[in-house]
């Protein structure tokens, strides 16, 4: 089984998708491979990137798994990132879900506070 994660979201517009993954994150990114790709490290070894790929940009689902909730969903909240969904499953474990400028999904899931 693999160890290390590199999970990829087409945007349409790389300059103008990256303020709001910076905003999403919390900081700027790990490191920037080229000029159309950014890159965060989410945990040791396991990445999140956005690229400019305009012919797929809309259909990411990424889904994140977070201690503290609650906490990074305030987080969130005072850096201008609104929800776009809540879901709670059986277990009490909840799903918050985000979308970008071109309707991509990236989740955050985890127990509640």
């Amino acid at each position: 089984m693999a160890q290390d994660l590199f999970a990829g979201i087409p945007v349409t517009d790389y300059a103008a998708a990256l303020p709001w993954y910076e905003r999403f994150f919390g900081r700027p990114p790990s490191f920037l491979p080229n000029e159309i790709e950014a890159v965060w490290e989410t945990a040791e070894h396991r990445y999140v990137y956005i690229v400019q790929d305009p012919g797929r940009a809309g259909n990411a689902l990424v889904l994140l798994f977070t201690d503290a909730l609650d906490e990074r969903v305030a987080e969130l909240a005072d850096r201008g990132v609104e929800p776009a969904a809540r879901e709670t499953y059986e277990g009490g474990v909840t799903k918050v879900s985000y979308r970008d400028a071109d309707g991509n999904e990236i989740s955050l899931g985890g127990s509640r506070d």
